[in-house]
C-alpha cells in the first residue's frame, strides 16, 4: 500500500502561481511513476500531468503545457507540480497518483490516489 498526502493547494488570483506536493509513504518510492489529475465541479477526472519512475520523461495535458512543471525527489519521496501563470479554468481539486508500470492519461489504471487538494484561482 502506499499512502499519498497533497499539499500546497489554495486560493490565488489569475497569472499567479503554486506548487503542489505529494508525499508518499513507500520505502520504494522510485519504483512508482506519478502524476496529477484533476477534477473541477460537474466534470470528469481530467489528466494534468506525469513522471517516470526516474524522472526521465514528463507528460503534459496540452491546456498546461509550458505553465505547470512536474518533478520528483525521490530521496524525500516527494513529487511536485510547479503552476505558473494560472487561470480560473484551472480551478479544481488536484489528485496526486502513483501506479508500479502506468503513467498515461487513464486515470483508472492508477492503483494509488491521495485525498486531494483544491485550487481556486479567481479572475
Amino acid at each position: 500500500q502506499v499512502q499519498l498526502v497533497e499539499s500546497g493547494g489554495g486560493l490565488v488570483q489569475a497569472g499567479g502561481s503554486l506548487r503542489l506536493s505529494c508525499a508518499a509513504s513507500t520505502r520504494t518510492f522510485s519504483n512508482y511513476a506519478m502524476g496529477w489529475f484533476r477534477q473541477a465541479p460537474g466534470k470528469e477526472r481530467e489528466f494534468v500531468a506525469s513522471i517516470t519512475w526516474n524522472g526521465d520523461y514528463v507528460f503534459y495535458t496540452t491546456s498546461v503545457k509550458g505553465r505547470f512543471t512536474i518533478s520528483r525527489d525521490n530521496a524525500k519521496n516527494t513529487v511536485y507540480l510547479q503552476m505558473n501563470s494560472l487561470k480560473p479554468e484551472d480551478t479544481a481539486v488536484y489528485y496526486c497518483v502513483a501506479d508500479g508500470s502506468y503513467y498515461g492519461t487513464n486515470p483508472y489504471q492508477y492503483d494509488y490516489w491521495g485525498q486531494g487538494t483544491q485550487v481556486t484561482v479567481s479572475s
